[in-house]
Order: structure tokens, then C-alpha cells, then sequence
């Protein structure tokens, strides 16, 4: 193809070189134009030949089916100043199908392919910190211990964390006027100098007689 424009223009400027009219030049001009522009994009596509588009195949890869895991809830475990050890009674575990994972105040420990079945033992908060990178796992015939690191030396209450709760006090079970007391005792601290004054007498009246006024540090 490229041959025969070749050719084609060799004879069109041939023309070109012989004609006289003005229209004869002009078509004869725009001609080798377009000519020459499809010598050009014959070039081009000779140098950069198209890529093929890649064949579908029809062919699927299956995914993987999401694994689910019976939750091993019921342990025993006890511990030393340095370490809490988790027993886990559970028969044909195989170390290399054992997925961990330790952080400071969690663990995670899945168990695959247990006689078919998978199962998960899993603290989401623990009663304190521990050393992630130094906790193991020990798998014996019929159990497996996670050992637990403790960040600092101490007794553990729990495995679970536990926020502790403000316990109603003796004295506000005795004192209906106890919630009262404290809703002063905020506007108190918070109001101005007028304020505490009459906030003040009131407490002290209400109070008077049965235990010393608790806003005496405050004046």
C-alpha cells in the first residue's frame, strides 16, 4: 500500500508541474495533500502495529468461601507475677494451621481444620497489658496453652478488663438530700463570688446538725 502512494504522488506532482490553469493547480494540490496524509498514517501504523485485545476465556476463578469459627468461650487459666496461661481444651490441634495475633490489650487465636471445624478463642480486652512479641503458643495433645506476657508484674483481678463504677455512697443512702447537695456543690465551684455565698449558707443550713460542712475547703 505504501508502494502504490508512492506512485500516486510521484504522478500527481508530475501533473502539478506541468498544469497552467488554476483549478487544475488547486485540485492537483489538495490531492497530493491528502496523498501524503495517508502515507503518513500508513507509516505510523507500520511502526506502531495495534495491540490485540486480550481473549476472554469464559473462565471464572472461584472465590474463597468466608470461614466461620465456633467460639471456644469456656477456659481455664491461671497466673504468676510475670504471665497469665490460657488452657484450651481441644484435641487434634495442628500448630501449623494456628493463626495468631497478640496486642497490648488483646488476643486473637484461631484454630483451622480441628476435625473439619475451626474454632476461635479470642479476648477483646484484657484486664491489663502485655508484652505482644514475647506471648506463645503451646500445643499439646489434648490442649493448647496461650501463654500471656504481663507488661508489668501484678496480680490480674481478671482476664477481662473491667471499668470500675462509681458505687452510690453509704451516705447518700441515708441522706435523700444527697443529690441536691452535689448539684450545689457544681454550681458552687462554678459561679461567681455572690454565688458561693448564698450557695454556702444554704449548704451550711442544710446541713446543719448533721455533718460538717463539706464546702469549708472551698472558702
Amino acid at each position: 500500500m505504501a508502494d502504490e502512494f508512492a506512485l500516486d504522488l510521484e504522478e500527481l506532482r508530475h501533473l502539478q508541474a506541468i498544469a497552467k490553469r488554476p483549478r487544475s493547480l488547486s485540485l492537483l494540490s489538495s490531492e497530493i495533500r491528502n496523498v501524503e496524509k495517508l502515507t503518513s498514517e500508513e507509516s505510523s501504523a507500520a511502526a506502531h502495529p495495534p495491540i490485540p485485545a486480550p481473549i476472554s476465556t469464559g473462565t471464572r476463578v472461584p472465590t474463597a468461601p468466608a470461614l466461620h469459627y465456633a467460639t471456644l468461650a469456656s477456659f481455664s487459666w491461671d497466673q504468676d507475677g510475670d504471665k497469665v496461661k490460657i488452657y484450651v481444651s481441644l484435641e487434634g490441634v495442628d500448630e501449623s494451621k494456628i493463626e495468631s495475633e497478640f496486642k497490648p490489650t488483646s488476643f486473637d487465636v484461631k484454630f483451622h481444620d480441628v476435625q473439619g471445624k475451626n474454632y476461635r478463642c479470642a479476648i477483646p480486652k484484657l484486664n491489663k497489658e502485655i508484652t505482644p512479641e514475647k506471648c506463645k503458643i503451646l500445643v499439646k495433645p489434648k490442649r493448647v496453652v496461650v501463654t500471656l506476657i504481663k507488661a508489668s508484674k501484678g496480680n490480674w483481678s481478671d482476664l477481662h478488663f473491667k471499668e470500675d463504677k462509681l458505687k452510690p455512697s453509704l451516705g447518700k443512702e441515708k441522706d435523700p438530700m444527697g443529690g441536691i447537695m452535689d448539684l450545689m456543690k457544681n454550681m458552687y465551684e462554678e459561679g461567681d463570688e455572690e454565688m458561693k455565698k448564698t450557695i454556702a449558707k444554704a449548704w451550711t443550713d442544710a446541713r446543719s446538725g448533721k455533718t460538717a460542712d463539706p464546702l469549708s475547703s472551698y472558702r
